[in-house]
């Protein structure tokens, strides 16, 4: 039940610990064998060792027991000599972190996706200026037939997401066009502890969506309001107002990667690092930060007109309920929710106390915890460790174990559910679930 270790070339175990958290993830392994299943058709092999997203699934292959490997401890220095190839300059002497490598991998991934397909070449001069070459002769120097041109967004990477920022003017309540961001981790400040309350991971969550007032912004609407109201002629100056700015997720990735800000500086000017423990669960809610699109008051007196003659879950008196906003759900319910470590909602490994949140009985952004990824020391220095889910058995590859492991370089060892709870997280890996219910739609969907 246990699985290889990686060897410390000097201050690697940044790169150690988050490569075994990324083992822990099937779907970013599933997703990187579709994405280098091109390279085994190149006749070229030699060349496999430069891509990075090869070098990668090696490693966490072999990381997950589903290559066969003889060795108790892995070298993995041939991710450092790829990422050289891609220009990054990643010292193994010094120290590093584990977040910044993440971004650099996923970046890095991103610009290997951006060079895909090789589009092949329609004339070969070179081949073209001898007659005696046969077209059959041609089409093997041009390396074939053309490659079929894939969607860019089918090959995002599954931590792929996107963040809305929305804008609306406190004086005239229009709001702005929706602006999205990408994401490939969230990275979520701690906020200021309340005395007798624990941090939780929705607080962060919470914090990290509250809405906040930007002062003297040109308001476009507002403007054409005041030249609307004034004579022909006179000059009207751009109406400067407040706004009220807030961020949710667009679009949800099916791996969550959660990073929590330890970074502080104090009044001097000097870093320090936060060591309070945030309280997260084996499972995350992630409905009520959900972005959704408000519905017209058109679309919505259509609506309540569909609805008036019963009443129907959802509805009171004929009327649509607007469903609440995270501001209001993150009071206290959610905030019990995501991160709430009371015995009494201490349950098995692989289970969900939904009966204790009727309200949330069918949540559809529903995560499974798979790594934490901790920090022991200080800013100065210190020591990655990885808590990960042990890979499933062969007997049934699709189901999630619950044995948990603690990993430090190259020592392994087996660790349980409440010490991978207790611990103080830096990088938080979860896992989206998908509930028999979607999985019916999705199969309906392929079907149609």
């Amino acid at each position: 039940g246990l699985v290889p270790g990686l060897l410390n070339l000097g201050n690697t175990c940044f790169m150690n610990s988050l490569l075994q958290g990324l083992s822990s993830c099937p779907s970013f392994i599933k997703w990187l064998e579709e994405f280098t299943a091109q390279y085994k058709t190149e006749q070229n092999q030699s060349t496999e060792h430069q891509y990075l997203s090869l070098t990668l699934l090696h490693l966490l292959r072999a990381l997950s027991c589903q290559e066969v490997t003889e060795d108790d401890v892995l070298d993995a220095s041939c991710l450092l000599e790829v990422l050289r190839i891609y220009r990054w300059q990643i010292s193994s002497f010094e120290e590093q972190d584990a977040h910044e490598l993440f971004h650099v991998l996923t970046s890095s991934l991103e610009d290997e996706r951006d060079r895909q397909p090789r589009v092949t070449h329609l004339f070969d001069v070179h081949s073209l200026e001898q007659p005696e070459i046969t077209q059959k002769q041609i089409s093997c120097r041009t390396r074939g037939s053309l490659p079929p041109m894939s969607n860019r967004w089918k090959s995002q990477h599954p931590f792929h997401g996107r963040l809305t920022s929305n804008m609306v003017c406190k004086h005239c309540e229009h709001q702005s066009p929706v602006r999205y961001d990408n994401f490939d981790s969230l990275s979520l400040s701690i906020p200021a502890a309340m005395w007798g309350r624990p941090m939780t991971l929705d607080h962060c969550l919470h914090h990290f969506i509250s809405s906040e007032s930007v002062k003297d912004v040109v308001c476009d609407n507002c403007t054409k309001i005041q030249a609307e109201g004034t004579l022909n002629g006179q000059s009207i100056e751009n109406q400067r107002t407040t706004f009220v700015k807030q961020l949710k997720l667009g679009k949800l990735p099916q791996c969550l990667c959660i990073h929590l800000q330890r970074l502080s500086w104090s009044n001097q000017g000097t870093p320090l690092k936060r060591h309070e423990h945030v309280q997260f669960n084996e499972f995350l809610i992630m409905d009520i930060y959900k972005y959704h699109i408000t519905i017209h008051k058109s679309s919505q007196n259509d609506l309540n007109q569909k609805n008036s003659e019963e009443t129907k879950p959802g509805t009171k008196d004929g009327i649509a309920v607007k469903p609440p906003d995270a501001e209001q759900t993150c009071g206290t319910k959610s905030l019990l929710m995501n991160g709430a470590c009371s015995t009494s909602f201490l349950m098995p490994s692989g289970t969900f106390p939904l009966t204790a949140f009727p309200e949330y009985s069918s949540p559809v952004y529903l995560y499974r915890l798979m790594a934490v990824v901790v920090h022991h020391g200080d800013m100065h220095s210190g020591h990655f460790v990885t808590y990960r889910r042990s890979p499933p058995s062969s007997k049934n590859p699709l189901s999630v174990s619950s044995q948990w492991l603690w990993i430090s370089d190259d020592t392994v060892r087996k660790a349980s559910l409440q010490e991978v709870l207790s611990s103080s997280a830096y990088l938080l890996f979860y896992e989206r679930v998908h509930s028999r219910v979607q999985h019916q739609s999705l199969e309906l969907r392929a079907e149609e």
